[in-house]
C-alpha cells in the first residue's frame, strides 16, 4: 500500500513523522516539510497504533536532501536497503541539525529537561571525506557465492559488495591487501575486518604504517592478521596505548579513542575543582579507554574502581593498565548493577562516576546504586539519546540536577550521536 504524506518533523531510530487519516507514520529516508509518496510497511491493519514505511518518491523535497553516496544504502524503492546508513540522503548540516534536536527533545519528553538546542560536534576531518571513511571496524556475511555481502532489508537476500563506503582508508587498504572482496569464504559465514587507526602515518605506504596490526575474521577464527590489536590515542597530550582483541568493543570512529576521553577528562577535572586527591568509578570500563587517563591525569592522586562485563575485556584493561604503570585501578567483572553491591570499602564512596553503558542504558537500577554511593558528579556516555533521556529523569528523583551536556558525531551517515552528560548532587554530601 502506497500513501502520500506531508512529513512534519524528526523521529528518532533515523524516521521522520507524518500522519495519515490521523494515524501517525513514521517514515525512513525523509526530511520535515517534504511531500512524498510512502510504501507502507506490512502488517499496516487499522488496530495498529501506528504505521511504518519508507519513501518511494520525491514530490517536494527538502533544501538539506542530498544525492547518496552510497546508493546501496539508500531507499529500497532506488535499489539501496543494505542499512548501516539511514542518513544518507541528508547533508552532513542537516545530520547534525537532525541528531541536536533529535536529542534536545528526548532530553524534554523523558528527561523532563528543556535546554537550548544541544549542539552537535563533528570529527576533524569528516566533512572532507564527505562524511565517508570513518569506520576502523565492520561486519559482513558471505553470500551464497561466498562473496562478501550485506543483508538487504526486509528480506532475505544477500547483496554483494566490493567496497564499505564508510571504512576507514586503512581497513579497506587492508581488505584490497587480502583479497575480501574478491570472495571465497563459506556461504553464510561472518566475516569481520578491524583495522586501528595509526596514529604516525609516514609519507609512504599505509600498509607499511599497519604491518601486522590488524585482523581479518572468518566466523570466530583470525584468518589473517592478529589476534590482538594495538591501539593508541592521543589525551590530554599523552599517547595512551591498549590492546584489544580482535572481537572486542572498541570505539568504532578513527578519531573517538581520542575525543570522547579528552572530553570526559575535562569534565572529570571540573567536577573534581582542583582537589588533589579522588576516588572515581569508570563503569562498563571495556578494554579501559576511559580508566587509563583517568588514573593518571584526572588528580594528583586517583583511586579508581572499573566493573566491566566481559571477562576478556578486563583482562585487556589490567593488562594495559600494568603496562601504563598505573596500579591505583581494581578492574572488576561482573554485572554493573551487582558488582555496585559488593564494592570494596575503601572506594564505596566515590567523587565522581563516569559510566558509558551500551545502548538501552545504565537503568534504573546502576542509576540509584550510584546516587546510593553518594557521588558528588557523574559523566554519562551515551550512545543512545533516548536512554540517556530516561536515566536523566532516574537521576533528577535521586537528587541530581543536569549541568552540562554536549554531543558528538562519531556516526556519520547514521542516525546514532554520542552524548556526553555531566550531573551533579543538588546538595554536597
Amino acid at each position: 500500500m502506497q500513501t502520500t504524506v506531508r512529513i512534519e518533523r524528526y523521529a528518532d531510530q533515523g524516521r521522520c513523522v507524518g500522519h495519515v487519516d490521523g494515524r501517525v507514520v513514521f517514515v525512513r529516508f525523509a526530511l520535515p516539510g517534504e511531500l512524498v509518496n510512502v510504501a507502507l510497511d506490512e502488517p499496516h491493519e487499522r488496530k495498529d497504533r501506528f504505521w511504518t514505511g519508507e519513501v518511494v518518491e520525491v514530490l517536494e523535497a527538502s533544501d538539506r536532501r542530498v544525492a547518496p553516496v552510497w546508493p546501496l544504502a539508500g531507499p529500497l524503492a532506488d535499489g539501496g536497503g543494505v542499512g548501516g546508513a539511514d542518513l544518507i540522503h541528508v547533508s552532513l548540516p542537516g545530520q547534525l541539525d537532525w541528531k541536536s534536536t533529535v536529542i534536545t527533545e528526548q532530553m524534554h519528553r523523558l528527561g523532563h529537561v528543556d535546554l537550548p538546542k544541544v549542539g552537535v560536534e563533528s570529527m576533524a576531518g569528516d566533512e572532507a571525506l564527505s562524511g565517508l571513511h570513518w569506520r576502523t571496524r565492520i561486519e559482513m556475511i558471505a553470500d551464497d557465492e561466498g562473496r562478501p555481502s550485506m543483508r538487504r532489508r526486509e528480506s532475505h537476500q544477500r547483496v554483494p559488495i566490493d567496497t564499505m563506503p564508510l571504512a576507514s582508508q586503512a581497513l579497506l587498504a587492508v581488505a584490497d591487501h587480502c583479497g575480501v572482496w574478491r570472495g571465497g569464504f563459506d556461504p553464510g559465514a561472518s566475516i569481520r575486518l578491524a583495522v586501528p587507526e595509526p596514529r604516525d602515518q609516514g609519507d609512504g605506504d599505509l600498509l607499511t604504517d599497519i604491518g601486522e596490526n590488524y585482523a581479518l575474521m572468518v566466523g570466530d577464527e583470525v584468518k589473517a592478521g592478529s589476534a590482538k590489536l594495538h591501539e593508541s590515542a592521543d589525551i590530554d597530550g599523552t599517547r595512551f596505548a591498549y590492546d584489544v582483541h580482535a572481537d572486542g568493543f572498541w570505539q568504532v570512529h578513527r578519531r573517538a579513542p581520542m575525543v570522547l576521553p579528552d572530553h570526559v577528562l575535562r569534565c572529570v577535572r571540573a567536577l573534581l575543582d582542583g582537589h588533589p586527591h579522588a576516588t572515581v568509578w569508570d563503569l562498563y570500563s571495556g578494554a579501559g579507554l576511559f580508566t587509563l587517563p583517568l588514573a593518571k591525569k584526572a588528580a594528583d592522586t586517583v583511586h579508581m574502581l572499573s566493573v566491566e562485563g566481559s571477562k576478556p575485556a578486563v583482562r585487556q584493561a589490567r593488562e594495559n593498565l600494568t603496562r601504563a604503570g598505573i596500579d591505583t585501578v581494581e578492574a572488576h567483572s561482573g554485572d554493573v548493577a551487582r558488582a555496585l553491591r559488593f564494592v570494596p570499602r575503601h572506594l564505596a564512596h566515590p567523587d565522581v562516576v563516569v559510566l558509558d553503558p551500551p545502548r538501552a542504558g545504565a537503568r534504573a537500577a546502576v542509576c540509584r546504586r550510584i546516587a546510593e554511593s553518594g557521588a558528588h558528579g557523574v559523566v554519562y556516555v551515551a550512545c543512545d539519546p533516548t536512554s540517556l533521556a530516561r536515566d536523566t529523569a532516574t537521576f533528577a528523583d535521586e537528587g541530581y540536577r543536569l549541568t552540562d551536556i554536549h554531543a558528538f558525531d562519531i556516526y556519520p551517515m547514521t542516525h546514532h550521536v554520542e552524548t556526553v552528560a555531566v550531573f551533579e548532587r543538588a546538595q554536597h554530601r
